[in-house]
């Protein structure tokens, strides 16, 4: 072995490590990182997918117990492979997860409904009253929107309804014992008091009395989780978690955590975007832009949700439920072709191939539209979505613009946002990007400045994305006392971290407005196939 290699034996064996695991839409991904946490030591991860059944979109909870134990023993075998040492413990942990959504338990801990994940559409109705009572934006997907849909519908289960929490707080709960949850994913249940850090107690108390002929059987504060900001303890690991995690029983109890927070959190973590000024892109089978504000946004938008960082700074969000998953189907159509052809290739080298390909396109995709939308997108006004490609008689239907279009197709709803964020006066002074579309040097990073028309950084760590930036939060616990998460960001973390800056060129600039003005058009075509198809 190498000195290197050594030094990290010694903290795997001695646990000066942190291991941070992450619940995205298609994969849970484990993260460990050294004394140094922008050392990675080794990956793990494991595929999982949302169900829709009885037109709803859901996970099971046993697909979440088989996928984050699949997802720590890939990322133990990654360690044992790399280093010869299976670890039994670490410094520091912490797990992230998907926002907003319901999951509501009764008294004994039972799941009373299924999950409910943000990219159901339901609560249209819930949402509108909930914006009006408390002036703040409230989004179908937040947590107190499906709850009050419950309400308002008198579905059985409201009556039994003990706490309700997210992807990331149940696991943490069931590693630790603990309901409590990071202020940044606490943000997308209930609207946060940017003074205290904790929920808005005037908004709270407008909802019990709004509730309080219903059959809630407690005030709204105690069905929510204890918040915690970035930094403070969160419990530590039992012997009942360890065990669920790790059924070999090698991994051991009494691992402290860290606050779990959400994937938003955790993507302005893993982009160093935490400080006014700043932003993140992050791209997967949602998108969204975070953009950290100096001041609360005169007005109230339906477009514009208000979270916090991990830290409890407020965020303008701009959420899209729908990303890259249509892209990566049609990368699966190519993939599959190429097979057959007698020339098989593997997923990344099949994106590769077809994003190079877009930088060939017309700069306007050759008059070719792509909408990825396999869910409603309330920033489009869909309450239901049908993936498209629509063209007229005179474009120019080629591989280029096809896929130049669906990259585009990825980040217009996302910039429909962004233009009324925009108009409000929110500066910029860096975005950053991260997610898998990401890896493939210079494709979707320009075509995002160009969408933009701002500059957009790329970390050399933007692959290793929110699993990385709970693993970094996780080791941050021990440094809360001496220093803020901004100033560890920039000082311990990203200090030596290279970036690539991509700068929006003129071309793409005015050929993505011109596909973004035919695309804000086309939309009605979307609306007529949810309703025929």
């Amino acid at each position: 072995m190498s000195a290197d290699d050594d030094r990290i034996r010694d903290q795997l064996e001695n646990g000066r490590t942190s291991l941070g695991i992450e619940l995205g839409s298609t994969r849970i991904k484990a993260c460990l990182v050294g004394e140094d946490p922008a050392d990675v030591i080794a990956v793990g991860s494991a595929a999982w997918e949302n169900e829709y059944i009885d037109r709803t979109w859901t996970y099971s909870l046993e697909a979440v117990e088989s996928g984050l134990r699949a997802a720590y023993a890939d990322l133990v075998a990654d360690v044992q492979r790399r280093y010869g040492v299976q670890p039994a413990t670490f410094g520091a942990m912490g797990v992230s997860g998907m926002m907003h959504g319901y999951l509501a338990f009764d008294a004994d801990g039972e799941l009373l409904v299924p999950f409910r994940t943000w990219r159901n559409t339901s609560t249209g109705a819930a949402a509108a009253e909930l914006t009006e009572l408390f002036g703040v934006n409230i989004p179908l997907r937040w947590s107190i929107a499906h709850l009050h849909q419950a309400v308002r519908d008198g579905e059985t289960h409201v009556p039994r309804v003990h706490a309700i929490t997210t992807l990331a707080g149940y696991v943490h709960e069931r590693l630790t014992g603990r309901r409590v949850l990071g202020v940044g994913d606490a943000s997308g249940m209930f609207p946060i008091d940017a003074a205290t850090h904790d929920y808005d107690a005037t908004l709270l108390a407008r909802y019990d009395d709004l509730v309080a002929s219903a059959p809630l059987s407690r005030p709204l504060a105690q069905v929510l989780p204890e918040v915690r900001v970035a930094g403070q303890p969160a419990g530590e690991l039992t012997a009942e978690g360890a065990a669920w995690l790790d059924p070999s029983g090698r991994l051991q109890p009494g691992i402290p955590m860290c606050p779990p927070e959400g994937d938003a959190g955790t993507g302005m973590v893993a982009t160093n975007s935490v400080a006014p000024r700043t932003g993140n892109v992050s791209a997967g089978t949602s998108i969204f832009a975070m953009v950290v504000l100096e001041r609360p946004l005169p007005q109230v938008h339906e477009e514009i949700d208000l979270v916090t960082t991990p830290a409890g700074d407020l965020v303008a969000m701009v959420h899209c439920n729908n990303g890259a998953s249509e892209l990566g189907a049609w990368a699966e159509v190519f993939g599959r072709f190429a097979a057959a052809s007698g020339t098989p290739a593997d997923s990344d080298a099949v994106f590769a191939t077809l994003l190079t390909e877009a930088l060939t396109g017309e700069p306007d995709a050759g008059g070719v539209l792509a909408y990825n939308h396999l869910a409603g997108e309330p920033i489009a006004g869909l309450v239901e979505g049908r993936p498209l490609v629509v063209r007229t008689p005179g474009s120019r239907l080629t591989l280029a613009n096809l896929m130049r279009a669906q990259v585009y197709g990825v980040f217009a709803t996302l910039t429909m946002g962004m233009r009324i964020l925009a108009d409000e006066g929110a500066t910029l002074d860096e975005m950053y990007a991260h997610g898998g579309v990401f890896r493939t040097a210079g494709v979707a990073q320009r075509f995002l400045a160009g969408a933009l028309g701002a500059p957009v950084s790329v970390a050399e760590t933007a692959s290793e994305g929110g699993a990385w930036g709970i693993a970094v939060l996780a080791s941050y616990l021990a440094e809360a006392d001496r220093v803020d998460l901004d100033a560890y960001l920039r000082e311990r973390v990203f200090a030596g971290a290279a970036f690539t800056t991509t700068a929006p060129d003129a071309t793409d600039v005015a050929g993505y407005a011109d596909y973004l003005q035919r695309y804000r058009a086309g939309l009605a075509a979307e609306v007529a196939a949810a309703a025929a198809l």
